[in-house]
C-alpha cells in the first residue's frame, strides 16, 4: 500500500496501520518523514474502506523527536533569506502533522518507550492516545533552545489543560506514563508492547461498531467546536444531522436494536 524508510501502511479489514519504521534512529523525524506522513494520509483519505487508523512504531522507542542531525544544519543561517527559508521549512513540517489532525477517520496512536519533542507534536494531533507503562514523554524543544513549533503548543493544552501544559512546556521535563494517564494525555496504560497492540485494536474495533460516516462527522464536530466555540459548534451539528438523517445506517441501527442483534453498517 505504501512503504519507505520512514513508515509503511498495512490494512487489516477496515483498520489501516501506519507503522514508523526507522528503529535504528529511534524513529527520529527528518525532513522526509514529514513528506511521508502527508503522503500516507493522502492515501488513507482516498481509501473509503479505511474507517480507523492506528499509528505505532518499531524498535525501542515510539520517537526520539526531530532528527537534529539532519535538520540542525538548517538552523544555522543568519541572513534574511535564511530566516525566510526557515519559516517556509517550519510550515512544510507542520503540514505533516496537520494531515494527521485533519484526517476524517479517527486516529489511535500506540506509544512505547521514548516519545520526545516531535513525538509529542505527533500524538497531540491524534484522537486517542494509549501507551506502555515504560513510556517517557517530554516537550524537549524548550531544553534545546527551540520554541515548539509543530503543534504541541496549539493542541496539547486542550487535551491536558493549561495548567499542566504550562508546567511541562516551561520546564521541558520528562514525565512517565502514569503521570500521562493521570493528566489525560493517554487514556490507557498497558503492560508491554503486545498488550498495547491488543488495546489499540480493541479500541479500533469498538469504533468500527459505529456508523463510519457518523464517526467522521463526530470527529469533525469535536475539532470544529474546539476551534470555534460552542455556538458555532451547535450550528454545525444541527446542519450535520439535517444533512445525514435519515440514512440507511440509521434504519439499520433501529432495526438491529429491535431485533436484538449487532448492526451491520455500510456507511450509507
Amino acid at each position: 500500500m505504501f512503504k519507505n524508510k520512514h513508515m509503511r501502511l498495512e490494512k487489516e479489514g477496515n483498520i489501516c496501520h501506519l507503522i514508523l519504521t526507522r528503529p535504528e534512529r529511534l524513529n527520529a523525524m527528518d525532513r522526509g518523514f514529514f513528506t511521508s506522513m502527508r503522503q500516507a494520509f493522502e492515501l488513507i483519505e482516498a481509501d473509503e474502506d479505511t474507517w480507523v487508523v492506528i499509528i505505532s512504531a518499531e524498535g525501542r522507542a515510539f520517537s526520539a523527536g526531530t532528527d537534529l542531525k539532519e535538520l540542525g544544519g538548517l538552523l544555522t543561517g543568519v541572513g534574511a533569506r535564511d530566516r525566510h527559508r526557515l519559516r517556509a521549512l517550519v510550515k512544510e513540517l507542520q503540514s505533516g502533522f496537520n494531515a494527521v489532525e485533519e484526517c476524517t477517520r479517527p486516529v489511535i496512536v500506540a506509544i512505547h518507550g521514548y516519545c520526545l519533542g516531535g513525538g509529542v507534536d505527533l500524538i497531540s494531533a491524534c484522537d486517542i492516545r494509549i501507551a506502555t507503562k515504560d513510556a517517557i514523554f517530554s516537550i524537549r524543544e524548550t531544553r534545546m533552545a527551540i520554541v515548539p513549533d509543530l503543534g504541541t503548543m496549539q493542541r496539547l493544552p486542550h487535551i491536558i489543560g493549561w495548567g499542566r501544559f504550562k508546567e511541562l512546556a516551561l520546564t521541558g521535563r520528562d514525565f512517565g506514563a502514569k503521570e500521562a494517564l493521570e493528566m489525560g494525555l493517554i487514556t490507557h496504560m498497558c503492560e508491554d508492547v503486545n498488550s498495547l497492540k491488543e488495546k489499540a485494536k480493541e479500541l479500533a474495533l469498538e469504533i468500527l461498531k459505529c456508523p463510519p460516516l457518523i464517526v467522521r462527522a463526530v470527529k469533525e464536530a469535536i475539532t470544529f467546536t474546539r476551534d470555534h466555540g460552542a455556538k458555532a459548534g451547535l450550528d454545525l451539528v444541527a446542519h450535520m444531522n439535517a444533512y445525514n438523517l435519515p440514512s440507511e445506517d440509521l434504519f439499520e441501527a433501529v432495526t438491529a436494536f429491535q431485533e436484538k442483534r449487532e448492526p451491520k453498517f455500510k456507511g450509507q
